[in-house]
């Protein structure tokens, strides 16, 4: 039987290493995802993200002190999962009556098993505290060092780990120990790549010992940016390591749709991909050849503003989004910035079949649909007493001045309605 049992050990040596994936978790093998974006990654994004194929999705970059100490409720009309807490207003005692701030929130059944929770940490203890707050709902926690932005390394946190291995190590050893356990999800980390090779090997070999699950690389240095092209002469060298240590490792940078990362995945042995710009402009990326690749802007633009209402999304990332999804040479692009609601807005693009749901939803964030104002609040009569004639005339509407007054230029007649609507 010892021919046997060296048959056994040398099928066993041959097969790749691997960190055991937790019950709640992900194997990020095989997987095009979502990269995390501030502003670009917010719940409507990510649905659309799915929708179009997106294997998991990661959320936006969110600061563990925001999340300490945050309440968790369940939104019956969105049917989402929102993390809240009273806004400082910069005084130690806020007025009771101020509505609470949404810091973080996910949609339980369309999203949960598929979105990794991204922290932005500096601190082992924090980073446990935040993760605990959301380690039911989600998927996988990842830590973001590898955000050059100065929001996020200015408290130590994102790029800023890169150059304090020891911390960053700390932080991941202590969200694996004290999470993983307890909620049994995998914990991940997104880094960038270091000025050479030498320093990005020694780098990796800590961060793949600690026992996460996963690492994405972005192919490009702290201080480049995205116009600059990405840097893949480090990516083999990663990927080996990752395999040696049993971890999946993610490619991200310059990726434009599925298709392509399925042939960097293949050509520099990694075992995912993330897309960031590109999916951003058009969602739809995520889509192969095989079905349909690209579909055309106002498709994806329909579907985004469906999602966008479902979940009754703040106006004002809509809008943000809008910007990124229309083609900046499209009338409607030049005319979004005049929209103040959701009303308006399907207006100017045609969408009257989605007209009702908009009313209904500028009506619950207290937006009048024929005016996108907010709802006129009662004169308060004491502080007009108090404010005498002066508190009197600020209350009464202003003549408006003429443009010639005002030196403002005349602006183009508004074009026929049929111009405004979104081209089939």
């Amino acid at each position: 039987m010892s021919w046997f049992r060296h048959l056994i050990r040398g099928i066993m040596a041959s097969e790749p290493k691997r960190v055991p994936i937790p019950r709640n978790g992900v194997d990020y093998r095989g997987k095009i995802v979502l990269a995390p974006m501030v502003r670009s990654g917010e719940l409507p994004s990510r649905l659309l993200a799915l929708h179009y194929g997106a294997d998991l999705v990661w959320g936006p970059e969110t600061v563990d002190r925001s999340m300490i100490g945050t309440t968790r409720q369940f939104n019956p009309d969105t049917k989402t999962i929102e993390w809240t807490r009273k806004p400082s207003l910069g005084t130690r005692n806020p007025p009771v009556d101020v509505k609470d701030s949404v810091i973080y929130r996910l949609h339980p059944e369309k999203e949960g098993r598929k979105l990794i929770f991204q922290i932005g940490t500096s601190n082992p203890d924090y980073a446990v505290q935040a993760a605990r707050q959301v380690a039911a709902d989600v998927a996988g926690i990842d830590v973001n060092a590898g955000c050059p932005k100065p929001f996020s390394t200015h408290d130590g946190m994102g790029a800023a780990l890169l150059r304090t291995p020891d911390k960053l190590c700390s932080i991941l050893e202590a969200l694996v120990q004290k999470i993983t356990p307890e909620f049994e999800i995998g914990i991940s980390v997104k880094i960038r790549i270091l000025e050479t090779a030498q320093e990005t090997e020694a780098l990796v070999r800590r961060l793949v010992a600690t026992g996460i699950t996963g690492l994405t690389v972005h192919c490009r240095t702290t201080p480049m940016r995205p116009r600059e092209r990405a840097i893949r002469g480090q990516l083999r060298m990663i990927a080996n390591l990752c395999r040696e240590a049993g971890v999946a490792c993610l490619m991200n940078g310059d990726i434009e749709n599925r298709d392509q990362a399925l042939e960097l995945m293949k050509e520099y042995g990694v075992d995912g991909a993330m897309i960031a710009t590109q999916a951003e402009k058009n969602p739809s990326c995520f889509r192969s050849k095989a079905d349909g690749g690209f579909l055309p802007w106002n498709q994806v633009v329909e579907q985004y503003i469906r999602y966008a209402m479902e979940v009754e999304n703040k106006f004002g990332n809509t809008k943000f989004l809008l910007c990124q999804l229309i083609p900046g040479k499209q009338y409607v692009y030049r005319s979004l910035s005049s929209c103040k609601s959701y009303t308006q807005m399907c207006q100017l693009l045609g969408l009257d079949h989605l007209l009702e749901r908009a009313r209904e939803v500028d009506i619950s964030r207290d937006i009048d649909p024929d005016t996108a104002r907010k709802k006129d609040k009662k004169t308060n009569d004491s502080a007009l007493a108090a404010g005498g004639d002066a508190a009197e005339s600020r209350s009464k509407p202003q003549a408006k001045k003429n443009l010639s007054e005002r030196g403002a230029r005349a602006q183009a007649k508004t074009p026929p309605a049929e111009t405004m609507a979104i081209p089939a």
